[in-house]
């Protein structure tokens, strides 16, 4: 157990009626906002009326950067940033899922420096020290960057996509309508669901030792995905399962789990291999990685976090043998995956090419190795690359 200091700093709206305060809480921030989102859903929905009615109310003057990517791309960022510098930008407002927040997030970082934003996460890896506030409106639960220091952009001329992550990038506030996620697809949902999962797994099994009550608080997170994305799966419209689920996927990756448990993430350097390269849905290439990864790992030396997992997560009847139980655990994840989210279970199905293993094995080893829960050097990613074909 390693100590910590912990300071999430972001202001929560959380509920049905709360968007009338965005006009508000943008204007504590500035008068001059850059409005970011992705595609249309936001106009088809009426959220964007609903919004702009609240800026324009709190006399805000408003400018616009649409048409955010999945996966989003450093032009994004470049063009965010170049109309934050002409229009004298006080204050960012995102509104969408991660790829909105993200970008917002680097647009922030970008706009207070001289330098290109791709200097943040290149090979340059210049430090953020500054950054525009951001206050977001989460339409998706899912990556948790309303309530986080992380962004992750993709650079498709150098097939790169790189996560960055410091302490001026936390939004200021940060709006949870859960009625914002009911027209969100089966498919997004899904997907959604095994990110929460993800995150939450990848600080649950770490090498550097653990707290119970942290560790209590991840399996009741994970019970929670388990138990509300089949409701929201089958009736999209329910408050009490999307509710549920966006304020897991905040409490998942807000860095409260993490506190005192700092350990090299595994699956998520991985698969943004995966999707710098192929494009894929990030949920979904973690979903087909996490089992593959965790039967790569099982041991004798680590068997113990495994069962407990199977135990307090999935409610496996404990055992004499253990590794026995955890196997069942791991089971229980794809079963939980591949049949009840009904995501795809093999790269095949999504695409991905085997010759590609090699160069995305060095890549997310970063030319060394992740030094994760178990240490894995590029051959050990080529081996769990191929038990996902």
């Amino acid at each position: 157990m390693k100590d910590f200091i912990y300071d999430i700093g972001t202001r929560v709206y959380f509920g049905k009626d709360q968007l009338q305060n965005v006009g508000t809480e943008v204007k504590s921030h500035g008068n001059r906002v850059l409005l970011v989102y992705g595609g249309g859903s936001i106009k088809r929905s009426g959220l964007y009326d609903k919004v702009m009615a609240s800026l324009k109310d709190a006399g805000l003057t408003v400018f616009e950067l649409p048409g955010i990517d999945p996966n989003p791309r450093i032009q994004s960022v470049r063009d965010g940033v170049a109309i934050c510098k002409k229009e004298n930008i006080d204050v960012v407002l995102a509104v969408g899922g991660g790829s909105s927040l993200d970008a917002a997030k680097v647009i922030c970082a970008g706009a207070v420096v001289d330098h290109d934003p791709w200097d943040f996460l290149g090979a340059k890896r210049l430090p953020v020290t500054k950054a525009l506030p951001l206050v977001t409106i989460l339409t998706l639960a899912a990556t948790g960057s309303e309530m986080d220091m992380f962004a992750v952009i993709s650079n498709p001329d150098t097939q790169e996509k790189i996560g960055l992550g410091a302490k001026p990038l936390v939004p200021k506030a940060s709006f949870l309508d859960p009625t914002l996620t009911y027209s969100v697809s089966k498919y997004q949902t899904a997907c959604g669901s095994a990110d929460m999962m993800s995150h939450l797994m990848e600080t649950y099994f770490n090498s550097n030792g653990s707290m119970y009550m942290l560790d209590s608080m991840m399996e009741s997170l994970m019970r929670t995905i388990i138990r509300y994305a089949p409701i929201a799966l089958r009736e999209p419209d329910n408050y009490e399962a999307r509710a549920n689920l966006m304020w897991t996927s905040s409490w998942a990756i807000n860095g409260f789990v993490r506190s005192c448990q700092q350990c090299a993430w595994s699956c998520h350097p991985m698969e943004h291999e995966l999707s710098a390269i192929y494009d894929i849905t990030h949920g979904l290439g973690l979903a087909i990685l996490t089992p593959r990864w965790m039967t790569y790992c099982l041991d004798e030396s680590n068997v113990d976090r495994f069962y407990n997992f199977a135990v307090n997560v999935f409610g496996i009847v404990p055992s004499k043998d253990r590794m026995a139980v955890a196997k069942q655990g791991i089971a229980a994840l794809s079963h939980f995956f591949f049949h009840t989210l009904e995501l795809d279970d093999t790269f095949t199905k999504a695409g991905i090419r085997k010759e590609d293993f090699p160069e995305m094995a060095r890549k997310a080893c970063g030319g060394a190795t992740i030094n994760g829960f178990k240490t894995l050097a590029p051959k050990d990613v080529e081996a769990i690359f191929e038990m996902c074909l």
